[in-house]
């Protein structure tokens, strides 16, 4: 369903913001990110000159690679476009995210390490829908290989990771109890 109709408007503003999963050939998995921001009028930058309409005034690139238990790898991230010269400068500190895990603490463990002055707003907050991606990619994946059903979680015996992360998968949720009876908490 669209949104309502709008009251009469001027569009001055768009990000787009790209997420793609990888199954790579050594048994590790891509996440890459890409941002871009654009405006619908040119302006000057210090730094830049005129920046034309539809010119990315940001653009930022970023790769995690992870293994199977969603640890991180390797990290690559480039700004391609910046209001600044200097904001490039501190795309090598995403390399300290190397070694944590995606799961319970993710956001915290990113905003320790990138956070603030230590990073760039747009590539943390790129950062933090990545694990969301990463079960995306990976969990159907490795289910469809050992020939299992198709279904977010786990229904064995270990608790499913997306347990109460929203309203649908809320443990005492309809969802739970047809899909993982085990871990239903709902009055019958």
């Amino acid at each position: 369903m669209p949104l309502p109709e709008a009251v009469a408007r001027e569009h001055i503003h768009t990000r787009e913001i790209h997420y793609r999963g990888y199954e790579r050939e050594d048994g590790m998995w891509d996440i890459e990110a890409h941002m871009t921001d654009t405006k619908t009028y040119g302006f000057k930058n210090n730094w830049r000159g005129q920046v034309e309409a539809s010119e990315p005034l940001h653009e930022m690139l970023l790769r995690i690679t992870i293994d199977r238990k969603f640890a991180i790898q390797d990290v690559v991230a480039v700004t391609d476009n910046s209001p600044f010269q200097l904001c490039p400068d501190i795309t090598p500190n995403y390399q300290s995210l190397i070694g944590i895990r995606m799961g319970p603490g993710w956001r915290k463990e990113i905003r320790k390490r990138v956070g603030g002055c230590k990073g760039c707003t747009h590539l943390t907050e790129l950062l933090f829908p990545m694990a969301t991606v990463a079960m995306q990619t990976i969990w159907p994946r490795l289910r469809h290989s050992k020939n299992q059903a198709d279904s977010d979680m786990d229904t064995g015996s270990k608790k499913p990771l997306v347990l109460d992360t929203c309203h649908a998968w809320a443990t005492d949720s309809p969802i739970v109890k047809e899909i993982a009876p085990k871990f239903y908490t709902g009055s019958e």
